[in-house]
């Protein structure tokens, strides 16, 4: 399913530590670049440091490139150690990406998209998706959608999805009977449901309680919706 959102990514930790990016090396001229008098931090924190405003930076500004002179600021870092970690603002949207990958993987997320029960593996994809953007915001969405990474997403990343998104697709043809095409545009259309829910969560509009259940019963009734002969 191509270019779906979250409800149809995986994410594998070998595949990861493969990508250039993804290494926590320590950037040349990691010591000048930082301010005078600040504790040397390594370079593991640092770089933990950028992503953890980068993320909350991005879901605030709600696109890409970020503002670097932002960045710097909410990092408490220079911007030259930023170049340094992420010589591009695409090398950080990618590790951004692979950040939140991995959270949905340690979650569960390959396993519930595995399911053979569209019913069960929808709901199970969903709910993940939907505390997923309720904690940390629709980074991965952002990240994905935003003109400034087209053609840009890392190809190790983009496998991982498609390949999982083409799973669900298919148990989708099987139990709806809809065309490819038909079943990538339900799938798509439902991954709005948890993004949503989650976004409100997030910016404090709606309760995780709320936000939980509104996700269950929507995509419920959606697929019973989509289901032949469905009374």
């Amino acid at each position: 399913m191509v270019r779906m959102s979250l409800v149809g990514f995986s994410f594998r930790t070998a595949e990861l530590a493969r990508l250039p990016w993804a290494a926590h090396k320590s950037p040349m001229r990691t010591e000048t670049a930082q301010k005078p008098g600040r504790a040397r931090l390594s370079p593991e924190v640092r770089r933990g440091q950028i992503l953890d405003a980068a993320q909350v930076l991005l879901v605030a500004h709600g696109g890409l490139p970020l503002p670097l002179e932002d960045l710097a600021r909410a990092a408490q870092v220079s911007k030259a150690l930023i170049y340094a970690y992420f010589p591009h603002q695409h090398d950080l949207a990618n590790a951004l990406l692979a950040r939140r990958f991995a959270a949905l993987l340690a979650a569960g997320l390959e396993d519930a998209a595995a399911r053979t029960d569209l019913f069960e593996a929808a709901q199970a994809c969903a709910a993940l998706y939907f505390e997923e953007v309720a904690q940390a915001g629709p980074v991965a969405h952002i990240v994905l959608r935003d003109p400034f990474m087209a053609g840009q997403i890392d190809p190790t990343l983009a496998a991982i999805r498609d390949r999982l998104a083409r799973r669900l697709a298919r148990t989708a043809r099987r139990m709806l009977r809809l065309s490819p095409q038909e079943a990538v545009a339900a799938l798509s259309l439902m991954t709005t449901i948890p993004e949503e829910a989650g976004r409100m969560v997030h910016a404090g509009d709606l309760t995780q309680e709320r936000g939980r259940e509104l996700t269950t019963r929507l995509i419920g009734s959606s697929l019973r919706a989509l289901t032949p002969d469905a009374a």
